[in-house]
């Protein structure tokens, strides 16, 4: 049998540990090797941070009744031997609910109350004021009281049609997709707008995050749900019901929720689930087989998806096989099949952009560190030929060495202005860059959408604002290409002219490609398109909704901002640390010619002492460079694990 998604993601896991626990011992060698400067140290500690806090999000998205939390415990929570998010029959998960882990916070299940959806701060910014939250403490090593509380993010509040109106439940445009009235005129609503929780679940604590999603018209009232969430998840299971197929609301949640993103096709899985339901005792397994593929192949077409991405599961079966140990009862649920799609596409592409980033990052920190190297033999190899020279010589032309050293010092010292003039426009083109990426700028290109959603009514013009507003965000981005585009031929410029004059071996970093940034700003654009095209035209009539949908969207664009500032700053310090590194390193040249030539002229056999000193130093500089291959070698050495090479077993097929 295939090893679990558990088992799969612990593998993910250890080699993550690795990664970072060998990046760590490759900083600790250059630091005791003085190879790693301030701004490398930077770059480095980034990388460690990228792997360890490296966050894997799976959002299960479903319209009600499709089994979504049943599957959840089967993949994820099997171990405790029981149920623990709510999955009996009708409505269960009624808020949408993260299940991740953060080391600072005791383990919690945090509410936040659906009535904050009457005020105009986005979910995001709601995280940041937990006291608002209503807190319930779990003890994770009991399974019941777990599984009690997680029952607390199906609770539901019965309000006034107006009330619902009001959060977003009740359109009088769409009348089909409203809650229904009870004898004393009020409708259900969920109790909760979001759920966090907070659980030290080994694969939480490895880096995955769980996003369970409620259905349809819970997830359509809450546009920073649909527009940043789930378009970041890593992947999507998408779970119909084996017995029903594609309905309409199926249809629609697929279409407005997870066909927004062409990109994003292959990280889209969708579950056939309750297969159990057509294991028929007066069907032959043959005929069952054919009924489930069947329903399998429409579904397919009717998403537009190939086959293979739709998988027919038993989730109940298949969390009642871990429980009881039945092998046999688990391969007939196939959720071994499932997890098998999810390591291989999510953790074996997550693995590789890791991997990928890692690799990039260590070599640029190889090339920083043979640079040095490469002075430091240089620098060796001219002071044994200098040396060399003087071999024989009275002390009239020692002195005359040591004179000329000191004025070549002197002409190195006034090289100081210039380099200071060169920071002094680095420092002013940053601050540009800052300016165009700033929250006052951002404020400022959403500000005609924002005016355009304000406007009473239904707003028919609103994708010409959409429209207007990303051309203007992406000429922003343009923008901030230009200037690190005159930066980099600045830094190109003075660097040429110092390789020139003092014999550096100076080179400008690649400019920061903005390309990607670009694609992510036109990837939100997308989404938000699709979601006003697909029947929220009226939600947006009511200003609530449109002011939360304008703070998902300067939510999810502020942190691509910032990402783009951050990769331009490190850029820019990367390619300045290189000029102080070897700006340290002349200093420290001219030092040691200056010390060479006073123990020459203070003992008659120091001459020949300090040339043995230089060979000595010569094959230690071969040996360190031997060793900085070997540590970066490891990386690309590093196996893939196990799980990659997996291949699900035939029974379970």
């Amino acid at each position: 049998m295939a090893a679990s998604f558990n088992q799969q993601f612990d593998q993910h896991g250890a080699w993550r540990r690795e990664f970072t626990q060998r990046l760590k011992l490759l900083g600790d060698w250059m630091k005791d090797h003085e190879l790693l400067d301030a701004a490398l140290q930077e770059r480095l500690h980034r990388l460690e941070v990228q792997v360890r806090a490296d966050k894997v999000m799976v959002a299960f998205v479903a319209e009600f009744s499709r089994g979504k939390s049943e599957l959840i415990n089967a993949i994820f929570f099997a171990d405790y031997g029981r149920r623990i998010m709510p999955a009996s029959a009708g409505r269960t998960t009624m808020c949408p609910t993260e299940l991740g882990y953060d080391g600072g916070v005791p383990a919690c299940l945090r509410l936040l109350p659906i009535q904050t959806r009457l005020q105009p701060q986005a979910l995001m910014e709601w995280r940041l004021v937990p006291e608002k939250w209503t807190r319930v403490d779990l003890d994770v090593n009991d399974g019941a009281q777990l599984a009690g509380a997680m029952e607390k993010v199906a609770e539901t509040l019965r309000v006034t049609k107006d009330e619902a109106r009001a959060l977003g439940f009740w359109h009088d445009d769409a009348p089909a997709d409203n809650p229904l009235i009870d004898a004393d005129g009020k409708v259900e609503v969920p109790r909760w707008r979001h759920a966090l929780i907070n659980m030290a679940h080994p694969l939480l604590q490895q880096g995955l995050v769980v996003l369970d999603t409620p259905g349809l018209n819970a997830i359509g009232a809450e546009p920073e749900l649909t527009v940043n969430l789930i378009p970041q998840a890593q992947a999507a299971v998408f779970i119909l019901a084996a017995d029903t197929g594609v309905t309409k609301s199926d249809l629609g949640i697929w279409r407005e929720y997870l066909a927004t993103q062409p990109d994003a096709a292959t990280s889209r899985l969708v579950v056939l689930n309750k297969i159990d339901t057509m294991w028929d005792a007066l069907s032959t397994p043959v005929l069952v087989r054919a009924q489930i593929e069947r329903q399998r192949t429409t579904s397919a077409e009717i998403l537009g998806i190939p086959v293979s991405q739709v998988i027919p599961v038993s989730a109940q079966k298949g969390l009642l096989a871990k429980v009881t140990g039945d092998r046999s009862l688990l391969a007939a649920s196939q959720l071994p099949l499932l997890e098998q799609a999810l390591s291989e596409g999510l953790l074996g592409q997550r693995q590789r952009i890791l991997q990928s980033a890692v690799m990039g990052g260590v070599e640029d920190l190889r090339s920083e560190a043979v640079r040095v190297v490469n002075l430091r033999r240089r620098d060796l190899a001219e002071q044994r030929q200098e040396l060399k020279s003087l071999q024989g010589k009275n002390s009239a032309v020692i002195r005359q060495m040591r004179l000329r050293i000191e004025k070549e010092q002197a002409e190195f010292g006034g090289s100081g202005v210039r380099i200071h003039a060169v920071r002094s426009v680095q420092v002013k083109m940053l601050h540009e860059v800052f300016k165009l990426l700033g929250t006052s700028s951002l404020k400022q290109e959403l500000s005609t959408l924002n005016a355009a959603l304000r406007q009473p009514g239904i707003k028919f013009g609103v994708k010409k604002a959409y429209a207007q507003t990303f051309d203007r965000l992406r000429e922003v981005m343009n923008k901030v290409q230009l200037v690190s585009d005159e930066l980099h031929a600045m830094l190109n410029a003075t660097f040429q002219q110092l390789n020139t004059e003092f014999g550096f071996s100076l080179q400008t970093p690649r400019v920061t490609d903005l390309s990607v940034h670009s694609r992510d700003l036109n990837s939100v654009e997308r989404g938000h398109v699709q979601y006003l095209a697909v029947g929220n035209i009226f939600k947006l009539a009511q200003p609530e909704f449109a002011d939360r949908l304008v703070r998902a969207l300067a939510t999810r664009v502020r942190s691509i901002f910032e990402t783009v500032q951050t990769d331009v700053e490190t850029w820019t310090k990367a390619a300045m640390a290189q000029l102080d590194v070897q700006l340290r390193e002349r200093r420290r040249n001219f030092d040691r010619r200056i010390e060479a030539i006073e123990r020459i002229q203070q003992a008659a056999g120091g001459l020949e002492e300090r040339i043995a000193e230089i060979n000595t130093q010569e094959v230690s500089l071969v040996q360190l460079d031997a060793r900085l291959k070997e540590l970066v070698a490891q990386f690309v050495s590093e196996p893939a694990p196990a799980f990659l090479a997996q291949k699900p077993d035939v029974a379970a097929e």
